[in-house]
């Protein structure tokens, strides 16, 4: 697999070390069928250059990136941009909604869904709730789009439900390949114990990106990152034959994302399975109770049962 620095049509990768703008206004017109990215939040990270911009500042910023991005998107190709809040001294500014007059200003682009991404674990608040989802804004370029939804489905809730009236009655009700995802994704973010964390502090899933690189485009395809971070998107193009370009100002990124992409090309880089439920435990499970219960249940398992069925529903002794 080749993977090249600058833009090369013929590299399986692009992994350019350096300001987006440099590598994107390198690529031909219409020559990705994706772009997807989550990028900055204005929060002074270090690959935003430890630099807090004005409002005024970043969305211009993000306008001369998403103008890049939509001369290089094909015709019928699809722009995803994942995003959450800008947080500054406890207000917060939903980025999706700031930015989406700037996608707006573009009349050939069309927003097909804004998905919410729900997971349960993150920073915990305590003078407002703690957030626990992120947005995607996806839109088309026109109308005559690719989508392809039945390497995205996922299991039926109901999967043995059949028709009860009518001309269909007795049938099953749903798809045998499962249904459609709908527009709340739940499935966990990338902390500590992920399978996939490296060292980047906001590393999105590799599934997030999977969605869209198997229902938007074909095999072969060019799936662009201007905010590539440790390759998530790259390792999703590359695991499914894709073709990818990206980059990155931080050298600590760049070095882990070539090493992910090397790892994803010989089939060796660990990732959450996209078809993996999230995790419940089990009822019994320790996990889901405070100590002084775990203490109270196992007094009244010592004792009879009789005697322990009496603790469990509150009844007294009468001694």
């Amino acid at each position: 697999m080749v993977v090249g620095s600058e833009w090369d049509p013929e590299a399986s990768v692009t992994l350019h070390h350096g300001e987006t703008l440099d590598l994107l206004r390198t690529l031909p017109d219409a020559s990705a069928q994706l772009v997807i990215t989550s990028p900055p939040y204005n929060l002074a990270k270090e690959y935003e250059r430890t630099r807090r911009r004005s409002t005024k500042e970043y969305v211009a910023e993000q306008a001369a990136v998403i103008d890049e991005c939509v001369r290089l998107l094909r015709p019928g190709g699809s722009l995803c941009w994942q995003v959450g809040n800008h947080v500054s001294g406890g207000s917060i500014l939903p980025l999706d909604i700031l930015l989406y007059p700037t996608f707006a200003a573009h009349a050939d682009l069309v927003l097909r869904n804004r998905i919410v991404w729900h997971f349960e674990h993150g920073l915990h608040c305590s003078r407002r709730l703690s957030g626990r989802y992120e947005v995607i804004l996806w839109f088309t370029k026109g109308d005559a789009y690719r989508f392809d939804l039945d390497p995205i489905r996922v299991p039926q809730k109901y999967p043995g439900k059949r028709a009860w009236k009518g001309r269909k009655a007795g049938e099953y009700t749903g798809h045998p390949l499962g249904k459609n995802p709908g527009d709340v994704w739940i499935f966990p973010n990338v902390k500590a114990n992920h399978v996939e964390k490296t060292t980047h502090p906001c590393q999105f899933p590799i599934e997030l990106v999977e969605r869209f690189v198997l229902a938007t485009t074909s095999r072969g395809d060019l799936v662009v990152d201007p905010y590539l971070g440790v390759g998530s998107a790259a390792c999703a193009a590359v695991l499914h034959g894709r073709r990818a370009a990206g980059a990155e100002i931080v050298d600590e990124y760049v070095r882990i994302a070539r090493e992910r992409i090397h790892l994803a090309a010989r089939g060796e880089l660990k990732t959450r399975p996209m078809d993996r439920p999230v995790h419940r435990p089990s009822p019994t499970s320790a996990l889901l109770r405070r100590d002084s219960e775990s203490a109270r249940e196992g007094a009244a398992r010592r004792r009879s049962p009789a005697q322990g069925l009496r603790i469990a529903t509150g009844a007294t002794s009468g001694e």
